[in-house]
């Protein structure tokens, strides 16, 4: 099928246009109706491939991330700043038109994270890409992960000031979770220190930058590690980068799943392999990342949520004997 012959890819092209003619990606009327409509159409599941699609769908599509990142991030900015007018900004959490949807997610990635996460409660955590809203560090400190220690990381010095500012008034958060201004790509022993990190959608907006961040972290993660990556599925990957099962070289795939409802992101878990001196990182990438199945070699449905309908599962799960 070619790529004028579907109206979804023409309608996402048609809207595409239409972003690309703003002035300004800054909140407004007219950026929200458009962002919007983008989400809504790209939203419902569909069997699209955006990588089997044409040579000018594929540019477009990556023009579009990068619009939607640069919109997302000066979003984050617009509600940051007006949070940290308020004396105690995590009170007002729900004035960001997605908090809700945040709050799905984190406690999505949270289900998921428990179910490989069984000894002990993750005592460091690390998210790279937390921006201006670190929303998802303080969902997850605030009802999930309790007693951890969060270390966010962010390139953006403004970014992490304004994020600072809404955590400093709390006694409990402003203990735990840390903002450090720099490249993630020029962290490297401190990243031994993290059980689990986190790496946001729009860290490496293209499958090259994507893939360096991840061999950074196969390099200097500890061994037995968790990492947290958000991809997109189907039509929704026009608004997020992929993040395939065999970019995670030096890492066991455990899990997949992509939601179906408002979620955007898709969320992979994978494991940092134990690194000896036979079995190298070197000596890996040959092989690419391994899924462990389950003993019955089959796809596992799991519902994060303990309802129907709400996950799409993909859901290839670690079974210890």
């Amino acid at each position: 099928m070619g790529c004028q012959e579907e109206p979804l890819v023409q309608q996402v092209c048609n809207l595409f246009e239409q972003i690309s003619n703003l002035e300004s990606l800054k909140p407004s009327k007219d950026v929200n109706m458009l962002f919007t409509q983008l989400v809504f159409t790209c939203m419902p599941p569909t069997p699209i491939d955006v990588t089997k699609l044409c040579k000018r769908v594929q540019e477009i599509r990556s023009k579009l991330i990068r619009l939607c990142g640069e919109a997302e991030g000066l979003l984050e900015i617009h509600y940051s700043t007006i949070l940290g007018s308020y004396q105690k900004p995590l009170d007002h959490l729900d004035i960001f038109p997605y908090h809700s949807n945040y709050l799905k997610l984190s406690l999505l990635e949270f289900n998921i994270l428990s179910q490989h996460c069984t000894k002990n409660v993750p005592n460091k955590i690390a998210f790279v890409g937390s921006g201006p809203l670190p929303l998802t560090s303080i969902v997850l400190a605030s009802n999930h992960l309790t007693s951890s220690t969060f270390h966010n990381y962010d390139i953006d010095p403004l970014a992490n000031s304004k994020a600072v500012s809404l955590v400093s008034s709390d006694p409990d958060l402003s203990k735990r979770m840390f903002f450090h201004t720099t490249d993630i790509m020029n962290v490297t022993t401190a990243l031994k220190d993290f059980e689990v990190v986190f790496l946001a959608a729009l860290v490496g907006m293209d499958k090259e930058d994507k893939v360096r961040v991840i061999d950074h972290f196969a390099k200097y993660m500890a061994p037995g590690a968790l990492l947290m990556l958000r991809s997109a599925h189907g039509a929704r990957a026009f608004l997020y980068p992929v993040v395939d099962s065999s970019d995670l070289v030096g890492f066991e795939v455990l899990s997949v799943f992509h939601p179906t409802d408002e979620v955007i992101n898709s969320v992979v878990i994978a494991r940092k392999y134990p690194m000896t001196t036979t079995h190298s990182l070197e000596q890996q990438q040959g092989l690419g990342p391994i899924v462990l199945p389950s003993k019955c070699s089959e796809i596992q449905a799991f519902d994060p949520f303990n309802h129907g309908n709400m996950i799409e599962d993909l859901a290839l799960e670690e079974q210890l004997s």
